[in-house]
């Protein structure tokens, strides 16, 4: 198990459940463009919040932004070490930053001990695109190994600078390399990871590209926070982690079983699975809801979920706990949803 670090009040590691995170794409200096933001991101399920500071302005944003966000914060800072210390002094959560590109030991003391006077944990973040030249030569390029390598340059500075409130993150545009750097991690260390493939793509093929990375993690029990790195509009992010988390089982909520459909299909399969993902996409409820298109599979599936419909001719039938119990017909989406609504409400 990795050691526990909090982020504001949200725990990250030590057995506490995975915890979802997005980055804004706003200017940090847009303190109303921002916060709109950060309350997208919350509605649609965000537990922590990322925001860039490439300059000192944004760095002082935060004393506006972090007194009305209704999650915590976390400044992604490069290069600077004053800047570090200037988000932290204005309210930040948690600071993102790699300790050997902010100048030296004296400048990693700095922020250390401004991490520890105002209880800031560090994300120490390694990514394969900007790895130690040497490294790289060592290496003949980006391995799990070089990454590594990387990360324990990192973590003995702050380790040095007697701060070990550290989260950790190896991520890597190529999904079995992010997965090799993570499992090599998690041997070699018990610190807190924050799972992610960088630089996924967009939503659809960068989602496919984060759910194999970060779930084939989950499933060998690795990682403690996750990011699903999309291009666009960040609020579809924690959706996205959402999903995952729930096909790995550590999330709640109704889980929706429907078929591919064929040419046996004789109902609107499609157009009523949409419909009940919409409606009770917010539920919170270990229930599955099966919607099946003929006699095959339908029976099968209906038995092993909690409230299925099960295709027939222009029809369907309605199981609950695996018995049929009525014949649907008319608007099968509608009778679907008001029986979906009677099930969860006799719960």
């Amino acid at each position: 198990m990795t050691k526990q670090i909090l982020v504001g009040g949200v725990p990250i590691g030590g057995g506490a459940p995975v915890v979802i995170q997005s980055m804004l794409n706003t200017k940090t200096t847009d303190v109303e463009g921002s916060l709109k933001q950060i309350r997208q991101l919350a509605s649609a399920g965000c537990q922590i919040a990322r925001l860039a500071v490439p300059n000192m302005e944004a760095a002082r944003s935060f004393a506006d932004i972090c007194k009305d966000s209704p999650l915590p914060l976390v400044a992604d800072i490069h290069f600077d070490y004053k800047m570090a210390i200037a988000a932290m002094e204005n309210g930040i959560h948690k600071l993102r930053i790699n300790p050997g590109n902010i100048g030296g030991a004296e400048h990693v003391r700095a922020v250390a001990d401004c991490a520890k006077r105002h209880h800031v944990p560090i994300r120490i973040g390694v990514n394969a695109g900007s790895l130690e030249k040497d490294i790289l030569a060592q290496n003949g390029g980006v391995t799990a190994e070089g990454m590594w390598e990387s990360a324990v340059r990192h973590i003995r500075m702050l380790e040095q600078a007697h701060f070990d409130d550290i989260v950790l993150s190896l991520k890597a545009s190529s999904v079995p390399l992010t997965v090799a750097a993570y499992r090599l991690a998690d041997r070699m260390c018990d610190y807190p990871l924050h799972l992610g493939v960088t630089e996924a793509g967009l939503p659809g093929h960068g989602t496919v590209k984060s759910a194999i990375g970060i779930g084939a993690l989950l499933l060998d029990g690795i990682g403690d926070t996750v990011r699903v790195s999309l291009t666009g509009d960040p609020v579809h992010e924690p959706a996205a982690a959402l999903d995952i988390l729930r096909a790995v089982g550590l999330r709640g909520g109704i889980r929706f079983v429907s078929c591919p459909t064929c040419g046996r299909t004789q109902i609107d399969v499609a157009s009523i699975a949409q419909r009940l993902a919409r409606e009770f996409a917010d539920v919170d409820r270990p229930v599955t809801v099966a919607v099946m298109g003929c006699v095959v599979n339908g029976p099968g599936e209906a038995r092993d979920a909690d409230i299925a419909l099960c295709g027939g001719k222009d029809c369907g039938a309605l199981y609950i706990a695996g018995k049929p119990v009525r014949k649907l017909t008319g608007d099968l989406a509608e009778g679907m949803a008001n029986a979906v609504r009677e099930y969860l409400n006799d719960l």
